[in-house]
């Protein structure tokens, strides 16, 4: 069903909308905004209980008519706006003509290790949105089975988040919220080996014992892991550099991280 069009960027409804920037705004509501055909689409097609409204341009209604498609056979509300309208909600400055107001719904860590987990990644006080939102994607692509998100670390649900993420945050478990030294004891007492990346770590990437469950704590993008964080794991691992470069950083390394360990069990299970 799509509704008459929005033509005044000042209403309520669109004021309610364009708030969702706001990480106030989004844990009064329980909400976040997903802009662009690519999260709007993963959206739709994989989280259609997640998604409350769609809001679009005839523009972009026109160019993607496979994220209308399957909006509608999901029974999803489709809002036509104005450019205007659009603009107004968008959180970018170049909107794409589409967004959508969704429902977070984080998993708890609970549910992640009721399912038997074999790879999980943990970030720990990480603050930028493009690293976090990268880890999520990659997490995404190797086939990992959460990503646990722990308290001060940036809000997973904010819009350059899950913009990063390109629609993978629908995809898999986010847990958020938790303390990182209580979510490495949970991993531990399930049984699941925690490693920390750093670059001081004694082992290296390619002498990691990658083959049972483990998780990948990876750590701010400035400071990276406390002492006392690194000492709560079973291990230390860095990831090798044998060119000039100084570092990689935080979604470079956990992206080589997360390949390495998909490798392993994949490899082991084949």
């Amino acid at each position: 069903m799509v509704t008459a069009t929005l033509v005044n960027p000042r209403s309520e409804r669109v004021r309610a909308v364009a708030a969702l920037v706001r990480r106030s705004a989004r844990e009064r509501t329980g909400t976040f905004l997903a802009e662009g055909p690519q999260a709007v689409r993963e959206a739709v097609r994989h989280r259609p209980d997640l998604v409350r409204d769609v809001y679009l341009t005839a523009a972009a209604a026109t160019r993607h008519t496979d994220v209308v498609t399957a909006a509608r056979q999901a029974r999803v509300r489709l809002h036509e706006c104005s450019p205007e309208v659009l603009a107004a909600m968008s959180a970018t400055e170049a909107t794409q003509g589409i967004v959508a107001v969704c429902r977070a719904a984080p998993a708890t860590l609970a549910e992640v290790l009721a399912a038997g987990p074999k790879l999980l990644v943990v970030l720990a006080h990480v603050r930028d949105p493009g690293n976090a939102g990268t880890v999520v994607r990659g997490a995404d692509a190797v086939g990992a089975d959460a990503v646990v998100v722990t308290s001060a670390s940036v809000d997973v649900w904010s819009p350059k988040v899950v913009r990063a993420t390109a629609g993978s945050i629908f995809h898999l478990p986010v847990v958020t919220g938790m303390p990182v030294e209580q979510v490495l004891r949970e991993l531990r007492a399930a049984g699941i080996a925690v490693l920390a990346a750093d670059g001081a770590g004694a082992t290296t990437l390619p002498d990691a014992d990658l083959h049972g469950p483990h998780a990948w704590v990876m750590g701010n993008e400035a400071w990276g892991l406390p002492a006392e964080v690194r000492a709560a794991c079973d291990a230390v691992v860095r990831v090798p550099i044998h060119g000039k470069a100084e570092s990689l950083n935080l979604a470079m390394a956990a992206t080589v991280c997360l390949y390495a360990s998909a490798a392993a069990q994949h490899s082991q299970s084949g």
